[in-house]
């Protein structure tokens, strides 16, 4: 049946309009809401004209923020502000905590059995926030609310594929950790097809995957962020999830959860999605000397970005 009501909260934005595209595009989507504080009326008559069944609808300002996520079962976040050069995902702290504390205690009120799928940076500090806004209003559960760092596997599947003249659709990294910096971990030794790279490439190729959204910062130079391939990255987890509502098996994706993995109390690692979320946590698995050395040096970052994020929530009104 797919018939799922998907939520864009932030859907005026650099990412919110191309990611709202490719879920009208998709046959799985069967009515989505778009909401923003500005130019939402527009962004939803114009979808409206494609030729897809999803039916849409806009949304406008913080009053009519109930109705549109009244009956969703996929809520998916990317407001905020992007980051400018210089700027570390970090120092978009103050106002995109803000944010999401504000949008996902709405969807705890309105829609607390909806999937939450948070872009909204800083990724490692926003979603501690959304657990502690759900358990506020009593109806938290860690099998539904998501980091989205598919962007990270996105890059380390094409980075690896340009490197190995490979077929990037047919190349699958994993990418574990955060969604920061050197808290971002592709565990290259895992990757399907199997490669392997001299240790000095190697080393350059993850710093590469870890520093590719500075990448795009510097080339839009002062003109945003990533927004176009995290939008392709946001849907395609988004039609993962809703794919496993629908009951399909095997539907595996990483993303940044509650977790009993690592000493981090959030970590993202390979989930096995299913009608309710996440089904298993498939942990870490087996990893090289090199990957387990940046597991160690991320700990303290990743901790540190955690309870940032819990401390802002427990004083937030």
């Amino acid at each position: 049946q797919n018939n799922a009501k998907v939520a864009v909260l932030g859907a005026s934005g650099g990412i919110g309009q191309p990611l709202s595209l490719l879920l009208k595009n998709s046959p799985l989507v069967s009515r989505l809401s778009l909401y923003d504080i500005a130019h939402t009326p527009g962004v939803a008559a114009d979808l409206s004209h494609i030729e897809t069944r999803a039916n849409v609808k806009g949304f406008l300002g913080p009053e009519q923020l109930p109705e549109c996520l009244k009956g969703c079962d996929v809520v998916v976040i990317p407001a905020g502000v992007p980051r400018k050069p210089g700027m570390t995902r970090d120092d978009l702290f103050t106002t995109n905590a803000s944010i999401v504390a504000t949008l996902t205690s709405a969807c705890a009120k309105h829609c607390p059995e909806a999937m939450i799928c948070i872009i909204s940076n800083p990724v490692n500090s926003t979603i501690p926030i959304t657990s502690e806004v759900f358990k506020k209003h009593g109806v938290y559960n860690p099998n539904r609310i998501f980091g989205v760092t598919t962007l990270d596997i996105v890059r380390a599947n094409t980075f690896v594929a340009e490197l190995k003249g490979l077929d990037p659709a047919r190349v699958s990294v994993p990418v574990i950790g955060g969604h920061a910096g050197k808290t971002i971990i592709p565990l290259i030794s895992q990757c399907t097809p199997k490669v392997d790279f001299p240790q000095d490439q190697l080393e350059k190729l993850t710093g590469r995957i870890q520093e590719a959204g500075t990448e795009v910062v510097k080339a839009k130079a002062g003109a945003g962020s990533a927004t176009l391939s995290m939008a392709y990255a946001g849907a395609r987890f988004v039609f993962s999830v809703v794919d496993a509502m629908n009951g399909k098996e095997g539907v595996i994706e990483c993303a940044f959860v509650r977790s009993e993995a690592t000493e981090s109390p959030y970590f993202s690692t390979p989930l096995l999605l299913g009608k309710n979320g996440i089904e298993k946590n498939l942990g870490i698995g087996k990893i090289s000397p090199f990957e387990e050395k940046m597991i160690a040096e991320a700990m303290a970052e990743l901790k540190a970005s955690i309870k940032k994020g819990e401390e802002f929530a427990k004083n937030f009104k």
